[in-house]
């Protein structure tokens, strides 16, 4: 469960009927692609990959589908497994310590959340699976789907939000 948001700044809630209209035409099978999001997740520092997740979740609270492709140095954190403790590098150790303080979501959290929204598909690159040394074996016990660029054109043609981390 992802924490709640500070008094201070509350977003405006999305009308329930706006949140019940997308989920029934994903259900459906009539999303638009500008109903979906897509995510790119590149890089694998702890931040970056935490800013993609958060926009995932984000993307899924609203009733948006989202696809979720994990690339080189995210994909190899996914695999490590290392979604827990932030790590933001050296000389960051406060960050972290508020982090935590705060109780921010880890990746393993926001990922969770995603994933049981049933509104994200996580995707992993079959190119980079080779550079990193994946086993394919083991990165589809992660992700929904293995991919190369034809496919991920195909599937984000026409999407209007797009992110890439």
């Amino acid at each position: 469960m992802l924490p709640t948001p500070s008094p201070r700044r509350k977003a405006a809630p999305l009308p329930a009927q706006v949140d019940a209209a997308r989920r029934r035409r994903y259900k459906a099978g009539t999303v638009s692609q500008r109903d979906k999001v897509a995510v790119f997740l590149h890089s694998g520092d702890y931040d970056r990959v935490h800013q993609g997740l958060s926009i995932a979740a984000a993307a899924v609270a609203t009733g948006r589908k989202t696809d979720l492709v994990f690339f080189w140095w995210a994909l190899e954190r996914l695999m490590r497994d290392d979604l827990d403790e932030p790590d933001f590098g050296p000389g960051r150790e406060e960050a972290a310590a508020r982090f935590e303080r705060r109780g921010a979501p880890t990746l393993r959290a926001l990922l969770s959340h995603v994933r049981e929204s049933g509104l994200c598909t996580l995707y992993a690159c079959t190119g980079s699976m080779g550079i990193v040394g994946a086993e394919p074996s083991a990165v589809e016990a992660r992700v929904d789907q293995l991919v190369g660029w034809t496919t991920l054109l195909q599937l984000t043609a026409g999407v209007t939000d797009r992110f890439y981390l």
